[in-house]
């Protein structure tokens, strides 16, 4: 079995920037030369989520308004007043979204719905550059 890891890197303006990672992952994909497997990615960072979605302009601002309306930026957070850095809403958005997936890989290509994309979503206060760890797994040609 083939495994390799890689490191995507992506400057990012916070406050919900989506980033669609879709065709990066299709790099790392046929980089690798694994087939049959899964593609495996990783955000380590707690202010940040990952998840798939239809990556077009009504959804997105949809998504963000679910945000917002689940953990608005506005409420009292217990972390704010611990840290002080005003970004208690962005850990919450995190843990609901999740910091990983996982996408088979089939005949080379990740198995998505036709209108489906990977998405990374940066929910702290402030831009960030950010990290995203890539693992694909699996049998190479």
């Amino acid at each position: 079995m083939t495994v390799k890891t890689y490191t995507l890197s992506f400057d990012t303006k916070g406050n919900n920037d989506i980033i669609d990672l879709t065709d990066r992952l299709r790099d790392c994909i046929g980089s690798s030369n694994v087939r049959e497997g899964l593609v495996h990615v990783f955000a380590p960072g707690s202010t940040m989520g990952l998840t798939t979605v239809e990556y077009e302009s009504g959804l997105l601002t949809d998504l963000n308004e679910a945000f917002e309306h689940l953990a608005p930026s506005s409420k009292t957070y217990a972390h704010n007043q611990r840290w002080g850095d005003g970004n208690g809403h962005s850990h919450v958005r995190s843990s609901l979204l999740g910091s990983s997936l996982s996408v088979p890989i089939t005949e080379g290509q990740m198995v998505l719905g036709t209108w489906q994309q990977v998405i990374l979503v940066d929910f702290d206060n402030r831009p960030r550059q950010r990290d995203i760890v890539v693992q694909v797994l699996g049998e190479s040609h």
